[in-house]
């Protein structure tokens, strides 16, 4: 698929990363070129028939073709599509709420697949563990290690990327509805509701108690 460049182009000791491509991959989303430089949050994108390597100290990452990624220095967000690792440094790689980390300092190869929201880990060489957290940042806390698995060597699992998903709001949602989750402005709400309630059932013509009787 893809020539491996020399070991002295490839990466260093300091961490440094290297995009090779052959055609058909976009780098920030821009045609990326034969071999690139890569940073933590650089994003990219295989299209069909196209495929790219990452490579740095210790670890290869083969990118498939329609798969999307963003490279974090000591990981590989996966957005979707697929990605086979080949590592002795622990390199992760994270699919929603799924983390998946080798189980030993050896040689490990895996392949994630990320496709319709669900995550399937492969162990081709050595183990992995898949850990999934939940989107509740309370309940993360509390079962951090609780929900760890192990793939062995020659086995294959799944899982689903949005782990707990009902119990998370996004950001942009907690900023529209804020406001109305707020227990003092919903009181404030109901009292300001119950006023106008009162105003239009209590409001006649004439005044209940007048100041002047009627005369019978």
């Amino acid at each position: 698929m893809i020539a491996t460049l020399p070991a002295s182009l490839a990466a260093d000791d300091n961490g440094a990363a290297i995009l090779q491509s052959n055609g058909g991959v976009l780098l920030n989303g821009n045609p990326a070129p034969a071999t690139a430089a890569l940073f933590p949050r650089d994003t990219i994108e295989t299209q069909p028939m196209a495929a790219a390597r990452v490579e740095l100290t210790g670890s290869a990452i083969d990118i498939s073709p329609e798969t999307l990624v963003e490279f974090e220095g000591d990981e590989i967000v996966l957005e979707h599509g697929r990605v086979s690792v080949n590592t002795s440094r622990a390199f992760r790689v994270r699919a929603g709420c799924v983390i998946v980390t080798p189980a030993n300092p050896t040689w490990t190869r895996y392949d994630v697949t990320d496709v319709d929201g669900k995550v399937t880990v492969a162990a081709l060489k050595s183990d992995v563990n898949i850990d999934t957290r939940s989107a509740n940042p309370q309940e993360a806390k509390r079962a951090a290690n609780a929900r760890r698995v192990s793939v062995h060597e020659g086995e294959q699992k799944s899982r689903e990327e949005k782990c707990g998903a009902a119990n998370f709001r996004p950001p942009g949602a907690a900023a529209q509805n804020g406001i109305l989750d707020s227990p003092y402005t919903l009181g404030a709400a109901l009292a300001v509701a119950g006023g106008l309630t009162c105003w239009a059932l209590c409001r006649t013509d004439d005044p209940i108690s007048p100041s002047t009787p009627n005369p019978r």
